[in-house]
């Protein structure tokens, strides 16, 4: 066998490794866990202000009586 018919194998030989292994994805490279799809600042902000501006809401309209 020649150097060159050796090389021509030994590179079809990887090729077709590369076909058997094409789209599985190994586990480790998969995201995995159950985050949050927001930081935890922005859940924590946004909390507080629909929780501040409730308390501001009934603040204000327990000091004018009943009437918004």
């Amino acid at each position: 066998m020649t150097t060159s018919k050796r090389l021509a194998e030994k590179k079809v030989a990887k090729f077709q490794k590369n076909i058997t292994r094409r789209g599985s994805v190994p586990e480790t490279s998969t995201k995995k866990g159950n985050d949050y799809p927001v930081g935890p600042i922005v859940l924590g902000f946004f909390i507080f202000v629909v929780i501040g501006s409730s308390l501001f809401q009934i603040i204000r309209t327990a000091t004018s009586g009943g009437m918004a």
